[in-house]
């Protein structure tokens, strides 16, 4: 056995996994309470005892005793003259807190494994009806948050000696293709299809019940158990779960299930392992894996806390003890990932109003607040913006929201200063950085009343100043609602994966946002790798930091070297060449990053702490599932044993493809057209009116360049935008008399009627700006546009639309005519919005 701790991702290869909450940041300093309403269930108790006699019982009250000393919590039953153990007796908290450690109700160094935690979590007394767990994730918060405050030691890591060792022997894997599938593909098509289907009106991923044989065989992989198809969950469902069994009869249904699984497995020859290979002993994720600590996360200011680990329902729940507890309720076009998190597939997860209200009374109280959110984006596509995260009562109005627009994040808020009702105008992620990319990337908005918006990504600041900085949240609307995935509403919706998301009251600092992207998210384990039958050293492992990454894949971390003989070192020189991670009896086919490792671990260079032999980490694919699929890892050499490995011939090129003709023309998307219009006009795009007006049609003009995809919708968004750029042009007395020189704009409009020479004083300069080009001297190679269009034409529509806009005005009671001078000036716009917002300037 070997204690290892953690000091941080740097030391993660070595296994040092201390956490201390001195360590820096806002969680060094969790001695008095800083949020308002700490309570948590602490909701009608006043306490008058004695005061807390020292820090660390003050800690201890304001993060668990004042949280569970409610009558609906703990508070009904272990009390002063109540049931024991006493830890939230009201009549003095410093005798509660000497029950608390007295009895070893808490365990400081891992708050997972206190026996409050572990009670409650098996499912004693849980609150508010929720699941087990749950309450069990809530107090094991709630603890963290007392050993952080305190500066204590938590979260110390174990490593042990797996037992027994196992050899790696012959294991069924899932074939590629859905060959023997057919009797379980039969029972999902004709009993599951009216709800897992994409064709169904009723449509719920997964979608088993696909018509398609390959579709409904990926999504069923993950509920296979292939050694053991009675515990397979697809099984489980109808047995002991009675999900929608076939004719009224669960027994029945669940052994027609259970034997076309049998019937599958048995029809999949298993995996003898090379016996050439030199392999390490096996190891099973769920059975072998010692749990890793995921660091210390700052969070001594969360008022709200998703981490998904339900895995099932139609609930998400809020563990942050932050009463009350806002659990959202997910919609149909979601799905839980089995590595702890969300899929939005077009649904959406929303809080109610009455709960929402905890964000409006907690964020508007301290002024500031901070949206932390772990994301895996589908794709770079989304527009609108996509809603990712929104705290709103529609498509118009919003206290916030994080959202995506291709390739960015966006940022709205609501405040005093300038913001308007919508959170306008935007702070976004820089559009040359294209930092939103379809991994997972941890993300983290932060909001101040003194420096305004910022956009972490990564533990980095990416987004620029605010244009709006500062001011309060005092006109945030307390009836809106919290929602994930989609506008509230259901609108804008966003296509990837939450895995976990925090609401804060404060604006976390820079390190604190570092600490949290530091320690990552999800379940982690290590897998200790015994490798002694093949060197000479005793207790000797390669270990991996691992998780499952999501439905179809492990993240295999950091690997080093290690013996858990702490008085150990290399006897002689151990050369180490090409290791590669095998899966279920055959080496991974794809994410071998450590096959080129070529190294040699010597007395000199070995450290009783662990030899770390990559910083890398890579993808696995997830094959039978976390408590199925067994690993093992080859060496091309370790020690003396050798695998003489001969590289596969790459396979030849394939023919190419002729693909369909591409039009040489293309559109000019959103933000080319705004810096076009900006050019044609030289109005700059910083114009406050054209920010506004622009970031109420980004939505309605082009996101792509084929010119296939256009739509009305498209046009009348550029032609709102080219309207609020002539009008801020012609309004400019000086920009207008240097574009249009010579232009008389106080004469009246019916002067113009028929002037050619007048209107030409309007339409040389538009055209002349829209056919600037000169393509006489074109360097050869060069792609342009040759058929431009005819100067001549382009004039004659613009004479012809001048002499109707100076046209004797029959005014009318709805619609009285202005005054000629007013005239001239729209004439002028008009001009300018219909030569300008034209094909000339969208198409390239």
């Amino acid at each position: 056995m070997l204690t290892m701790t953690n000091i941080g991702r740097a030391l993660l290869p070595l296994g040092l996994a201390v956490l201390t909450a001195c360590g820096g940041g806002s969680g060094a300093e969790t001695v008095t309470n800083n949020n308002p309403n700490a309570g948590g269930g602490n909701t009608g108790f006043v306490y008058t005892g004695p005061a807390p006699s020292t820090d660390d019982v003050q800690s201890f009250k304001i993060n668990v005793w004042d949280k569970l000393v409610a009558e609906d919590r703990c508070g009904s039953c272990h009390v002063d003259g109540g049931q024991s153990p006493q830890f939230v007796r009201r009549d003095d908290v410093n005798l509660a807190y000497n029950v608390v450690l007295d009895e070893s109700l808490v365990d400081i160094a891992n708050p997972a494994a206190s026996r409050l935690v572990t009670k409650v979590g098996g499912g004693h007394n849980c609150w508010d009806n929720q699941p087990a767990s749950v309450c069990g994730d809530e107090l094991t918060l709630m603890i963290r948050l007392w050993a952080q405050a305190s500066g204590s030691v938590a979260n110390t890591v174990i490593l042990t000696a797996p037992e027994p060792l196992k050899d790696v022997g012959a294991s069924k894997s899932f074939p590629a293709t859905p060959d023997g599938f057919e009797p379980v593909h039969d029972l999902l098509e004709q009993y599951c299809s009216n709800c897992h289907a994409s064709e169904s009106a009723n449509k719920q991923q997964p979608f088993i019940g696909e018509s398609e044989i390959q579709v409904s065989y990926d999504a069923a992989r993950s509920r296979i158990n292939l050694d053991t198809p009675e515990n397979s969950r697809l099984v489980v469902r109808l047995r002991s779960e009675f999900h929608n069994c076939w004719d009224n009869n669960c027994a029945a249904a669940s052994n027609e299930m259970e034997a076309a699984i049998r019937a599958f497995a048995d029809s999949i020859d298993p995996i003898e392992v090379d016996p050439a290979l030199v392999v390490s002993k096996a190891m099973n994720l769920a059975e072998d894996g010692i749990v890793a600590s995921s660091g210390g996360r700052v969070e001594n200011n969360v008022i709200a806390l998703y981490q998904f680990k339900t895995g099932s329902g139609t609930v998400a729940y809020d563990t942050s003890g932050m009463q009350p507890a806002m659990p959202l309720t997910l919609s149909n076009n979601t799905s839980w990932l089995g590595a702890w998190g969300v899929k939005f597939n077009g649904g959406n997860a929303r809080a109610s109003t009455a709960n929402s209200r905890k964000l409006y009374d907690l964020l508007t109280a301290t002024g500031e607040y901070s949206i932390e959110a772990w994301v895996i984006p589908d794709n770079v596509t989304q527009d609108g913006p996509a809603r990712i995260i929104t705290y709103s009562g529609g498509v118009d109005s919003r206290n916030f929201m994080l959202g995506q627009t291709l390739y960015n994040y966006d940022f709205a808020n609501r405040n005093s200063i300038g913001n308007d009702a919508n959170g306008m105008p935007l702070v976004s992620t820089p559009n040359a950085d294209e930092v939103l990319q379809a991994t997972l990337q941890h993300v983290v908005l932060t909001y101040s009343p003194v420096t305004g918006r910022a956009i972490y990504v990564n533990g980095e600041l990416v987004s620029g100043a605010d244009p709006i900085a500062g001011g309060t949240l005092a006109n945030w609307d307390s009836s809106f609602a919290f929602a994930l995935g989609s506008e509230v509403g259901s609108s804008n919706p966003w296509l990837g994966s939450i895995r976990l998301l925090a609401v804060h009251n404060r604006a976390l600092a820079i390190e604190d946002i570092q600490t949290n992207y530091d320690a990552g998210v999800g379940e982690k384990f290590f897998l200790l790798f015994s490798v002694s039958h093949l060197i000479d050293m005793p207790e000797a492992y390669v270990v991996f930091e691992v998780q499952q990454f999501d439905d179809f894949g492990y993240l295999f971390n950091s690997p080093f070297f290690i013996s858990l003989d702490g008085t150990a070192t290399p006897a002689s020189d151990i050369v180490l060449k090409g290791m590669r991670i095998g899966v279920n009896g055959q080496e991974a086919t794809v994410g071998q990053a450590y096959g080129k490792l070529d190294m040699v671990i010597s007395a000199a260079n070995y450290l009783p702490e662990g030899l770390p032999l990559s910083p890398l980490g890579t993808v696995i694919p997830l094959d039978k599932g976390p408590t199925s699929d067994v690993f093992f890892l080859t060496f091309d050499q370790l020690g003396s044993n050798q695998f003489t490995r001969v590289e596969a011939d790459p396979q030849p090129a394939g023919t190419p493809v002729d693909l369909p003709l591409q039009s040489k023309i293309a559109l000019r998307h959103y933000e080319e057209i705004n810096r076009s219009l900006s050019e044609l006009t030289t109005v700059p795009q910083t114009n406050g009116n054209v920010v506004t007006t622009f970031n109420a049609v980004r939505q309605q003009m082009p996101t792509a360049e084929n010119v296939e995809g256009f739509l009305a919708a498209h046009q009348m968004g550029i032609t709102q935008l080219a309207v609020k750029y002539c009008s801020e042009l012609v309004d400019d007395t000086a920009k207008r008399a240097t574009y249009f020189p010579g232009f008389d704009f106080t004469q009246n409009v019916s002067s113009l009627s028929g002037n050619t020479a007048e209107q030409n004083k309007i339409i040389n300069p538009l055209v002349a700006r829209l056919l600037a080009h000169n393509f006489t001297n074109v360097p050869s190679g060069t792609s342009v546009m040759l058929d431009q269009p005819n100067a001549g034409e382009i004039e004659a529509e613009l004479h012809s639309l001048i002499d109707k806009m100076s046209a004797t005005c029959v005014s009318t009671d709805d619609n009285p005519c202005k005054t000629q001078q007013a005239r001239t000036l729209n004439t002028v716009k008009a001009a300018c919005a219909a030569a300008t917002g034209s094909a000339l300037m969208l198409l390239q």
